[in-house]
């Protein structure tokens, strides 16, 4: 009689979601996950998520989660960062192309000098990051292939940035169709899940009341449904980890500030904190 096969070990899959300036949360949560030993097997980002997922998937060490940390000062810094420019630059930008504030040059030369690879099939981790197709109005993983590109169309928030052309696609931003990706990670086998998400899914909402509300009001329902439905429709096999921020959401205009450099050691400090507890009441 053949011995049993093997059982294999459970996969580890961090899942980074969308959110903006909070996706500097996140470093805080990866700085804690690694210096508890948890490293993962396969990275799943959307959006930021993809830009904190890519760094983490060429090197999951904590050093990495501090080179991360100076880098979103440099990201979201008001004077030089990827969103830099004065109103009237921006609204420049908005009339020449029709279509955005800000140009995508300042982050594609960010990722390229900072990531020490070129093809997502380089990485050190198994790495997947979301886009929206503009022509298939669907969603687009990319497993392979350059990988800045594959984070600039991840991340190309509508408004923002110029949508990223692809071979014959045009592509924006990953949160439009699945912000919070569990259900990739389980898809291509993991069993243990950890989300690294900005807090919005546990903020309650509320009926807008101004015209600026209705859109984000919007949003949130749809970019809520999809994760409450992912979650709801989990086999019994898999164990998700919905990490803590420590944080709290800002609400009506404070939540489209999308440069505010200040915000970012304290969000990840404060993010580091809550999982290090999480972690260690498990």
């Amino acid at each position: 009689m053949p011995p049993p096969e093997p059982v294999p070990p459970p996969r580890s899959a961090f899942v980074l979601g969308g959110g903006g300036l909070l996706g500097a949360g996140e470093v805080g949560m990866l700085r804690a996950l690694l210096e508890a030993g948890v490293v993962p097997d396969l990275v799943v980002g959307t959006s930021v998520g993809a830009v904190n997922g890519a760094f983490l998937a060429a090197e999951p060490a904590v050093a990495t989660t501090v080179r991360l940390a100076e880098l979103w000062r440099e990201l979201s810094a008001a004077d030089g960062g990827v969103f830099a420019g004065s109103w009237g630059a921006r609204v420049g930008t908005a009339l020449r192309s029709r279509t955005h504030l800000h140009r995508s040059d300042p982050l594609r030369a960010l990722l390229t000098a900072h990531l020490p690879v070129q093809r997502i099939e380089d990485l050190a981790v198994p790495f997947q990051c979301v886009a929206a197709s503009v022509e298939r109005a669907a969603e687009h993983w990319f497993d392979s292939g350059p990988l800045v590109e594959a984070v600039l169309a991840s991340a190309a928030v509508p408004g923002l940035l110029p949508p990223v052309r692809i071979g014959d696609e045009h592509f924006l931003d990953g949160g439009l169709v699945n912000s919070i990706p569990v259900s990739r990670a389980v898809e291509l086998g993991a069993t243990i899940v950890w989300v690294l998400q900005v807090g919005r899914v546990s903020q309650p909402l509320s009926v807008p009341t101004r015209p600026w509300e209705v859109a984000l009001v919007a949003f949130e329902i749809a970019r809520r449904h999809r994760f409450a439905a992912d979650m709801a429709s989990l086999p019994g096999s898999v164990t998700v980890h919905v990490l803590p921020t420590g944080d709290e959401v800002p609400t009506g205009l404070a939540s489209l500030r999308y440069r505010d450099a200040r915000t970012v050691v304290p969000r990840v400090e404060r993010a580091h904190a809550a999982t290090a507890a999480y972690l260690a009441a498990l």
